[in-house]
């Protein structure tokens, strides 16, 4: 095996992507070396200001990601995986995955390895490299009937999607509603499709409107150029959507999200804005409205997901890209130009 590997990288002082020849890892306990196959860029990857400023290098890139075991440390060895196993990858490493504080999020855990829990390209290094180390906890094994190299997305955009519909409390027959349509929502709406569900598709940009409407909504609504789009939505739904997800880190979409709701129905937290939301409290009391939140979720509940996306075919939507391109792909993301998930194969 080589000493050395591409990989993208932020680095924060100059606030650039580079692409660098840095050295493999070595797995440590309880961690295998993996080699990738897939990596793809995630919204979370532009969250720049998170990454520490005393790491002391450039921080190789990305969260998503699948591959291949290449060596296991021997902590591993009865975990129930062997070196050439196809595997996907959850990206929070460090923490204990026993304490209950892991049970909700990996970051706060309160028996962590040294240094702490740690996001993968956000607060150490992550995917988009040829190999990249992971705690064997965050392994699952491939179903065969998935396309290894279009499956980078679902360890992120695709597991998050599956939890935020399945936890919206619904029956099928329902409406959901999917406010941002870009990754995470054109995934949601493939979800809750399979799930039996009615879908409204709200977002700002019609070339994400449609994508979800090829991928089964029902109905989609610009909500920048239909002003009446909150009246027709509650037209159709006969008194709003029974659960409104928010997929987009913008504030006005939760405004959006609010207006289509029926009452008592419930609002799914995922797309995170820069400033907390605002809602009256007796909205909440009076159970006009209820607020739940979701994410990618912990490693017990991966298998989960992951069976209903094979059972189901929920293949993701990708525009395929080269490691080089790392900069010009940033920069589709930050202007709003990225309509599928971009993948870089190794």
């Amino acid at each position: 095996m080589p000493g050395t590997m591409k990989a993208a990288q932020f680095d924060k002082p100059n606030r650039k992507v580079l692409i660098n020849d840095v050295p493999i890892p070595e797995p440590g306990d309880g961690q295998f070396l993996v080699k990738v196959t897939a990596a793809s860029l995630c919204h979370s990857d532009l969250m720049t200001d998170l990454r520490p400023d005393d790491f002391g290098r450039p921080m190789t890139m990305g969260h998503e990601g699948v591959g291949i075991i290449e060596k296991m440390h021997p902590s591993c060895a009865d975990k129930g995986f062997k070196v050439g196993d196809k595997i996907g990858m959850l990206y929070i490493i460090d923490c204990c995955f026993e304490c209950e504080a892991c049970d909700a999020h990996g970051t706060q855990c309160t028996n962590p390895n040294p240094g702490g829990a740690k996001v993968m390209g956000l607060m150490t290094d992550g995917f988009f490299a040829e190999y990249a180390v992971s705690d064997w906890e965050n392994a699952i094994i491939l179903p065969d009937n998935l396309p290894m190299e279009k499956m980078s997305p679902v360890f992120c955009a695709g597991i998050t999607a599956f939890h935020s519909v399945d936890k919206c409390e619904l029956s099928p027959g329902d409406w959901l509603g999917v406010v941002g349509c870009g990754g995470l929502g054109q995934m949601a709406v493939r979800y809750a499709k399979a799930m039996g569900l009615k879908v409204v598709g709200l977002d700002v940009n019609d070339d994400m409107l449609e994508i979800v409407k090829k991928n089964g909504a029902d109905a989609v609504f610009n909500t920048r150029t239909n002003s009446d789009y909150a009246a027709e939505v509650k037209k159709l739904t006969g008194s709003g959507c029974h659960a409104v997800a928010v997929y987009s880190n913008a504030t006005p979409a939760y405004h959006s999200a609010r207006k289509v709701l029926k009452i008592k129905g419930l609002l799914m937290v995922i797309g995170l804005p820069d400033k907390p939301l605002e809602f009256q409290p007796f909205d909440v009391v009076a159970n006009i409205f209820r607020i739940k939140g979701s994410n990618t979720g912990t490693p017990k509940e991966m298998k989960k997901a992951l069976d209903f996306t094979a059972k189901h075919q929920i293949i993701p939507e990708v525009d395929f890209r080269k490691l080089e391109e790392m900069p010009q792909m940033v920069d589709e993301m930050e202007q709003g130009k990225a309509i599928r998930r971009m993948v870089v194969c190794f």
